[in-house]
């Protein structure tokens, strides 16, 4: 099924994958190291976490997997790399994505940063599209996304309820090429909750300053304060993060020309387990259609997560031809996304 923008016909697929990921480790081993309240940490039923070295930044891990997918690639043949990032990039004033460009060699491609936290990896599909509407003579793109968590800055298993992987997955994707075919997308924003999970000190409000602490990245617990430690605010909160995720794909779908109950898959957010069992009832789909698996085995890779669970279910041969599968999420900011692809 193609999509048409102002006219423009866009019909891409997924042809390769890539990933890179930190060193495997168990969360009841390590857990400790985090955190005084292990049994709340656990209870989120995740197993293992990927951690990188110190030296290993965000674009090392993202030029990994970028190269891992390029493979049989012609580096000259890409028009576009598009790069998702979730947290800090390896610098400040600094472009990511032009780095990545000239690593993996892709001196003719044009290079995009997207920068919507965890719903970037979902919105740089729709990014893809767009760019190969608007450019009729691009044919093949690469993307990637990525996460490194900032350890100075935040605490990968205390600060949220998702707990936080180091690693990125890339795709390639080629104008008319069969597969995992591009079939709609659907992405709204609302900017009130636009101070959510912002570090107040560091940008050009308040630069960092000799001698002043280490800056920490607002969290859950400081959006729990927020609503006045009002549970009630808080689980209304929850609720339209859910909610406003389930409309994502009900408009992606109608989009694609389907229902919920037609998709063979459903790739949320590598999230806790309470969070994508209600996420899956919400929307329609059974639990075990959804990547509760992955995520419980992996952590959640923030931008990465959709590509590094597509790239699982390509490579278990989990997708026949014909399935639809949606992407959504949610990301700070607020924004939601999804899309729909078809194998």
């Amino acid at each position: 099924m193609n999509q048409t923008r102002r006219g423009v016909p866009v019909d891409y697929g997924l042809t390769a994958f890539g990933v890179a990921t930190g060193e495997k480790a168990a969360v009841r081993d390590v857990v400790a190291e985090y955190t005084e309240d292990v049994e709340r940490v656990l209870g989120y039923g995740y197993r293992h976490i990927h951690r990188a070295r110190p030296e290993v930044s965000v674009t090392d891990l993202a030029i990994e997997a970028g190269a891992k997918a390029l493979a049989g690639v012609e580096p000259r043949d890409v028009d576009l790399l598009v790069v998702a990032l979730t947290d800090l990039a390896d610098h400040l004033y600094w472009d990511a994505a032009a780095r990545v460009q000239w690593a993996l060699g892709l001196s003719r491609a044009e290079a995009v940063l997207v920068d919507q936290g965890c719903v970037g990896g979902v919105t740089a599909l729709d990014t893809v599209a767009g760019r190969f509407a608007t450019h009729p003579d691009y044919r093949t793109a690469l993307v990637i996304g990525a996460n490194r968590t900032v350890d100075a800055y935040w605490n990968r298993l205390d600060t949220h309820s998702l707990l936080f992987s180091d690693g990125a997955a890339a795709a390639v994707a080629v104008r008319g090429a069969p597969g995992l075919r591009w079939r709609a997308s659907y992405a709204e924003s609302d900017g009130r909750y636009a101070d959510f999970f912002r570090m107040d000190i560091g940008g050009a409000r308040r630069p960092f300053a000799p001698g002043t602490e280490t800056p920490a990245v607002r969290d859950a617990w400081d959006v729990v304060e927020h609503f006045g430690n009002d549970a009630e605010e808080v689980a209304a909160f929850a609720e339209e993060i859910d909610e406003r995720t389930a409309r994502a794909v009900h408009r992606a779908c109608r989009r694609a020309g389907c229902a919920e109950e037609d998709l063979a898959r459903l790739v949320l957010l590598n999230d806790n387990a309470r969070v994508l069992a209600a996420q899956a009832a919400l929307i329609g789909v059974p639990l075990e259609r959804t990547n509760a698996e992955t995520a419980a085995e992996n952590g959640h890779f923030g931008a990465a997560d959709h590509l590094f669970c597509l790239a699982r279910l390509e490579e278990t041969g989990a997708l026949a031809p014909g399935d639809l599968v949606a992407l959504a999420a949610n990301g700070r900011g607020m924004h939601w996304a999804c899309a729909v692809l078809e194998r």
